[in-house]
C-alpha cells in the first residue's frame, strides 16, 4: 500500500532529526559514534528493519534496493535520507523550537492514537520518545512523559511532580494535556 504525499511529507517531518543526524554521520565519519546509542535504542524497540537499513547507508550503500520490504513509515525516512545524500535541499527542516502549540498538537495526536490502540501510532510515539531522550535536556524531560500521557494521565501536577522543568518545558507539557483534552471525549 503506497502512503499518501501528505502523510510522508508527515512522517518525514516527525523523524527529521533521525534523517538529518544519518545524513550528517554519512557526510562527516566522526559523527557515527554519537548516533550509534540513537540507531540501538531503536533496534531494542522493535525499529530493525529501519536501523539496519540506515546501517547500510552510513556503511556507504546508496541503492534503492534498501527501500524493498520496508513499512510505510521506513521506506519515508530512509528514502528521505537517500535524497537527501543525493539533494540536501530535499532534507527537512528542523521543527523550530519557539513553537509549543504545533508541537503540542502534533504530539497530542499521535499519543491519543497511540493510547487508544493504534499500533503504528505506538510506534511512532515510541520512535519519537527515543529521540527526544537523544536529545537531552528539555526533551528528554518530555520524552519521560510520554509514557504516563499515554496510558491516559491528563493532571499535569501529576506528571509534572518532583520533576524540575523549565517554563518552556512546563508551558509544552500543559499545551499537550490541553490538546489531548480536546481529543477525549468526557
Amino acid at each position: 500500500m503506497a502512503v499518501l504525499p501528505e502523510k510522508k511529507a508527515q512522517i518525514v517531518q516527525f523523524h527529521a532529526a533521525l534523517i538529518l543526524r544519518t545524513v550528517q554521520a554519512c557526510q562527516r565519519r566522526e559523527l557515527r559514534a554519537q548516533l550509534e546509542p540513537v540507531l540501538d535504542q531503536s533496534a531494542r524497540n522493535g525499529w530493525t528493519q529501519l536501523v539496519a537499513a540506515l546501517r547500510r547507508i552510513l556503511d556507504g550503500s546508496r541503492d534503492a534496493a534498501l527501500l524493498k520490504g520496508l513499512d510505510d513509515e521506513d521506506h519515508a525516512i530512509v528514502e528521505a535520507v537517500l535524497n537527501g545524500l543525493r539533494d540536501p535541499g530535499t532534507l527537512p527542516r528542523p521543527q523550530p523550537q519557539g513553537n509549543a502549540n504545533l508541537a503540542a498538537a502534533g504530539l497530542a495526536g499521535v499519543i491519543h492514537a497511540a493510547g487508544s490502540g493504534d499500533a503504528q501510532a505506538l510506534r511512532m510515539v515510541a520512535g519519537m520518545a527515543e529521540q527526544m531522550s537523544a536529545a537531552g535536556g528539555p526533551m528528554a524531560q518530555v520524552a519521560a512523559l510520554v509514557r504516563p500521557l499515554v496510558n491516559g494521565e491528563r493532571d499535569p501536577d501529576q506528571l509534572l511532580e518532583g520533576r524540575a522543568v523549565d517554563a518552556g518545558t512546563r508551558d509544552l507539557v500543559l499545551a499537550i494535556v490541553a490538546e489531548l483534552r480536546k481529543l477525549t471525549p468526557q
